[in-house]
């Protein structure tokens, strides 16, 4: 499971309600076919209003969960650079780079 927690560009929030609302409506079937393309079984976002603004995150679960960030970056398919673009223009994230800064280190994973 990959899980990204990712600011909104100041002044974006209606762009990333509007994109979500296609994500749920008339590009749905392109985003279900886009989780099977990257092995995720769910694909889910979550809206936090924050005193440091709003935030998204976002949990990619399924066998390709850990890859799929690195992955999408470079695609040729016309949906996911779609969803490149997006997530550059929302949250000013260029997943076509390596992140900045060292891979997120896990402290805890308590399990039932």
């Amino acid at each position: 499971m990959g899980v990204v927690v990712a600011p909104i560009v100041d002044g974006k929030l209606d762009v990333w309600k509007a994109w979500i609302a296609e994500l749920n409506g008339p590009r749905v079937q392109e985003l279900k076919e886009f989780n099977q393309r990257y092995g995720l079984t769910r694909h889910a976002a979550w809206l936090a209003e924050t005193p440091m603004g709003p935030i998204v995150v976002a949990m990619h679960e399924g066998p390709g969960g850990d890859e799929f960030m690195a992955k999408i970056g470079s695609s040729d398919n016309d949906f996911d650079k779609v969803f490149v673009a997006k997530v550059k223009e929302i949250h000013g994230l260029d997943v076509t780079q390596p992140p900045p800064g060292p891979m997120p280190v896990n402290y805890l994973d308590a399990r039932a």
